[in-house]
Protein backbone atom coordinates (compact mmCIF):
# COMPACT_ATOMS: atom_id res chain seq x y z
CA UNK A 1 0.00 0.00 0.00
CA UNK A 2 2.92 2.25 0.74
CA UNK A 3 4.92 1.36 -2.69
CA UNK A 4 1.44 2.33 -4.72
CA UNK A 5 0.14 5.31 -2.17
CA UNK A 6 -3.25 2.55 -1.57
CA UNK A 7 -5.04 4.87 1.42
CA UNK A 8 -2.03 5.60 2.78
CA UNK A 9 0.33 8.42 1.61
CA UNK A 10 2.98 7.12 -0.51
CA UNK A 11 6.02 6.41 1.37
CA UNK A 12 9.45 4.25 -0.48
CA UNK A 13 10.94 3.84 3.11
CA UNK A 14 7.98 2.33 5.10
CA UNK A 15 7.00 0.28 1.93
CA UNK A 16 10.65 -1.29 2.18
CA UNK A 17 9.89 -2.18 5.58
CA UNK A 18 6.68 -3.93 4.98
CA UNK A 19 8.36 -5.85 2.05
CA UNK A 20 11.20 -7.01 4.74
CA UNK A 21 8.57 -7.93 7.36
CA UNK A 22 6.67 -10.00 4.51
CA UNK A 23 10.14 -11.31 3.21
CA UNK A 24 10.63 -12.96 6.79
CA UNK A 25 7.65 -15.44 6.62
CA UNK A 26 8.92 -15.97 3.45
CA UNK A 27 6.32 -13.79 0.33
CA UNK A 28 7.44 -14.15 -2.84
CA UNK A 29 5.23 -11.18 -3.64
CA UNK A 30 7.16 -9.12 -1.29
CA UNK A 31 10.66 -10.94 -2.33
CA UNK A 32 9.95 -9.64 -5.41
CA UNK A 33 8.61 -6.19 -4.59
CA UNK A 34 11.96 -5.72 -2.27
CA UNK A 35 14.03 -6.69 -6.05
CA UNK A 36 12.14 -3.73 -7.37
CA UNK A 37 12.76 -1.26 -4.66
CA UNK A 38 16.88 -2.45 -4.79
CA UNK A 39 16.71 -2.28 -8.22
CA UNK A 40 14.93 1.48 -8.84
CA UNK A 41 16.59 2.86 -5.44
CA UNK A 42 13.42 3.37 -3.60
CA UNK A 43 12.85 3.54 -0.36
CA UNK A 44 16.82 2.13 -0.67
CA UNK A 45 20.00 2.66 -1.93
CA UNK A 46 20.08 1.37 -5.78
CA UNK A 47 21.88 -2.13 -5.34
CA UNK A 48 21.97 -4.17 -7.83
CA UNK A 49 23.36 -7.13 -5.97
CA UNK A 50 20.74 -7.08 -3.14
CA UNK A 51 18.03 -6.68 -6.17
CA UNK A 52 19.41 -9.98 -7.32
CA UNK A 53 19.39 -11.53 -4.40
CA UNK A 54 15.73 -10.89 -3.64
CA UNK A 55 14.56 -11.62 -7.32
CA UNK A 56 16.18 -15.15 -7.33
CA UNK A 57 15.02 -16.01 -3.97
CA UNK A 58 11.49 -14.77 -5.68
CA UNK A 59 11.99 -16.46 -8.38
CA UNK A 60 12.87 -20.39 -6.37
CA UNK A 61 9.37 -19.89 -5.06
CA UNK A 62 7.36 -20.06 -8.24
CA UNK A 63 7.52 -16.67 -9.58
CA UNK A 64 7.07 -16.17 -13.43
CA UNK A 65 7.41 -12.59 -13.64
CA UNK A 66 10.92 -12.86 -12.33
CA UNK A 67 12.85 -14.14 -14.71
CA UNK A 68 13.31 -10.91 -17.49
CA UNK A 69 14.32 -8.93 -14.59
CA UNK A 70 17.48 -11.13 -13.27
CA UNK A 71 18.49 -11.00 -17.04
CA UNK A 72 18.68 -7.70 -17.13
CA UNK A 73 20.75 -7.08 -13.85
CA UNK A 74 23.12 -9.76 -14.81
CA UNK A 75 23.45 -8.18 -17.58
CA UNK A 76 24.22 -5.54 -15.13
CA UNK A 77 26.87 -6.87 -12.67
CA UNK A 78 30.65 -8.01 -12.64
CA UNK A 79 30.68 -12.20 -12.17
CA UNK A 80 31.69 -11.27 -8.51
CA UNK A 81 28.64 -9.09 -7.73
CA UNK A 82 26.44 -12.05 -9.36
CA UNK A 83 28.13 -14.84 -6.68
CA UNK A 84 27.68 -12.52 -4.10
CA UNK A 85 24.31 -11.96 -4.98
CA UNK A 86 23.56 -16.08 -4.93
CA UNK A 87 25.75 -16.37 -2.07
CA UNK A 88 23.35 -13.74 0.04
CA UNK A 89 20.49 -15.79 -1.46
CA UNK A 90 21.69 -19.13 -0.24
CA UNK A 91 22.30 -17.86 3.21
CA UNK A 92 19.05 -15.97 3.76
CA UNK A 93 17.43 -19.81 2.71
CA UNK A 94 19.43 -21.39 5.36
CA UNK A 95 18.88 -18.95 8.41
CA UNK A 96 14.77 -19.02 7.01
CA UNK A 97 14.99 -23.16 6.29
CA UNK A 98 13.70 -22.51 2.74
Amino acid sequence: MYNAGGGVPKNDAEAVKWYRMATEQGDADAQFNLGNMYAKGQGVPTNNVKAYMWWSLSKAQGAEDVATNLDIVQNRMHTTDIAKARALAAEWREKHNN
